[in-house]
């Protein structure tokens, strides 16, 4: 799926992977609202609605996670978090509508012949200080990130990066050392969370200083933030004078909100929304096709679940098209028990898994887990969640396994279920392939919901980070994924649509960008009718 790469001599080894096309989908993993102007960076085929007009405030709502909320863009987690940074913030590079690396602040980068080394050039772009954005601060914000002491979410991704020996020969120039050959760097700079932040900050709550487009003003940890236009954004001025963010953790309150008129966005509503509302004129509604990754995971550190066996009963007690009927109302497609479908390097060869109660039974048996009884968690945090774990309840049932559903808080679920109980519900927002394992695979990656943990699993991602081949590394990325797909610990059963809602009055709104990609929370390209 990949069409063949588009190598400059600013920017080599960034790819077009072309999956959308290939996939038949709208974008695959979770996405969320892409907003972008109709001239947006990556023509999402964005909503233009006419000449961009410039003014007004938009007041967008999302799920938050309560009083524990912060605006440290390190910290990022939920898509709030995400949607907040993205207005304060910038990354050196970004992730396209198609998962290739896009330039933000990063104006170019080139490695050695080794594939050990990288030089990175800044682009001419200041904080809200006044204060250039230089190579001290993007060493000291990846050095944060990657402190022993903290479990920042991009931790895991800039793992490759040897701080001690990177340095900044001149305010534009980072040289970064490698603990060995990387051919996809700048997937690094792309990283879930990687922001760049002034050198030295720490406290971000109370008036943080960024390089986004938008400046700070308010900040109530579980209720609002409010941000101001920066006249000054290296890319050019938001449209909007305001923005501000709401928590709104049901979707009724979300949907009532935008239907009153007390907001002009509303992020992630459901299927049955969306039937109810879709071409009725009172809103819009926004469909992303087959967007969103839906799962199961298992904790593989934990009985029952640390038996390979019980992983693959469960893999067959799933019936996948009626989860997809049932919990997306049909609006999406199914899965099968792996990451990123329709991505570069997705194992689409792999046979289908299909629901055989028989031979779950039998592996159960073999397992010494006969009447087995297990909590699947879940929480209300996520469309489609409560009603997935009922029916997965009911099918596992028909094969004698006792699924006791335990409803969590949709302020602290993430959190509660990243560590704790056996069974959870779970979702994925969109990265490339190599990013899922950095992140939530590996034996240091920091959102390890299954607790996946093998060395030699490890080692296979450093060779296929290391091989400049893409023929090769391909390869190797097929091998992880044939071994996830036999005793993994994500039983992923669809790729949902993602649905939002705007006023009527609200233009520039994009309609394929999956979420953590460069034109998802675009909220600077977004005006006011």
């Amino acid at each position: 799926m990949d069409d063949g790469p588009l190598n400059t001599p600013r920017f080599p080894g960034l790819r077009r992977r072309g999956f959308l096309a290939a996939a038949g989908l709208g974008a695959a993993g979770v996405a969320a609202p892409a907003l972008a102007g109709c001239h947006g960076p990556s023509g999402d085929g964005a909503d233009g609605g006419g000449t961009p007009r410039r003014g007004g405030k938009l007041r967008a709502a999302f799920a938050g996670g309560g009083a524990s909320e912060t605006l440290d863009p390190h910290l990022a987690n939920l898509f709030a978090d995400a949607a907040r940074a993205k207005a304060l913030f910038d990354k050196l590079a970004d992730f396209g509508a198609d998962l290739s690396a896009e330039p933000r602040l990063a104006a170019s980068w080139e490695p050695n012949a080794r594939l050990d080394r990288w030089t990175v050039k800044l682009r001419t772009a200041s904080f809200h200080n006044g204060k250039p954005v230089t190579a001290r601060d993007v060493l000291y914000s990846y050095r944060r990130i990657t402190d022993p002491r903290q479990a920042f979410r991009a931790k895991a991704s800039l793992e490759p990066l040897d701080l001690t020996a990177s340095r900044a020969p001149d305010a534009r120039t980072v040289e970064f050392a490698l603990k060995r050959p990387m051919a996809e760097f700048p997937h690094l700079l792309a990283a879930f969370g990687a922001y760049i932040v002034p050198e030295g900050a720490q406290d971000f709550d109370r008036a943080p200083v960024g390089s986004g487009p938008f400046r700070f003003v308010s900040f109530t940890p579980g209720r609002s933030a409010l941000f101001r236009r920066n006249d000054d954004y290296w890319e050019g001025a938001p449209h909007l004078d305001q923005l501000e963010f709401l928590v709104a953790n049901e979707e009724s309150a979300r949907l009532n909100s935008l239907l009153g008129g007390q907001i002009e966005y509303a992020h992630e509503l459901t299927p049955t929304t969306a039937r109810a509302h879709e071409g009725k004129g009172q809103i819009e509604i926004v469909r992303l096709r087959n967007s969103a990754m839906q799962a199961f995971a298992m904790k593989t550190d934990r009985a029952p679940f640390d038996d390979k066996r019980v992983r693959e009963a469960f893999f067959l007690l799933a019936d996948r098209r009626e989860l997809v009927d049932g919990a997306l109302s049909g609006a999406g497609v199914i899965g099968n028990d792996l990451f990123g479908k329709g991505y570069e390097y997705y194992a689409d060869g792999l046979p289908q898994r299909a629901q055989d109660l028989d031979r779950a039974r039998h592996l159960l048996k073999r397992a010494g887990a006969d009447g087995l009884r297990v909590t699947l968690d879940t929480s209300a945090a996520a469309a489609g969640f409560t009603e997935a774990a009922a029916i997965f309840r009911d099918q596992a049932a028909r094969a004698g396994v006792r699924v006791k559903v335990a409803m969590g808080s949709k302020d602290s679920y993430w959190q509660d279920t990243l560590d704790s109980g056996t069974l959870c519900c779970y979702r994925s927002g969109a990265m490339p392939i190599e990013s899922h394992f950095s992140q939530r695979l590996l034996s240091g990656s920091p959102t390890n919901a299954t607790q996946w943990r093998h060395k030699d699993f490890d080692a296979l991602y450093q060779q296929a980070q290391s091989t400049k081949n893409p023929q090769d590394r391909a390869a190797v990325y097929a091998r992880m994924q044939r071994r996830l797909h036999a005793e993994g610990g994500f039983l992923v059963w669809g790729f949902a649509d993602w649905i939002l809602g705007t006023a009527r009055t609200v233009r520039g709104v994009a309609h394929t960008s999956p979420a953590n990609t460069l034109d998802w929370a675009r909220f600077d390209k977004v005006w006011l009718a």
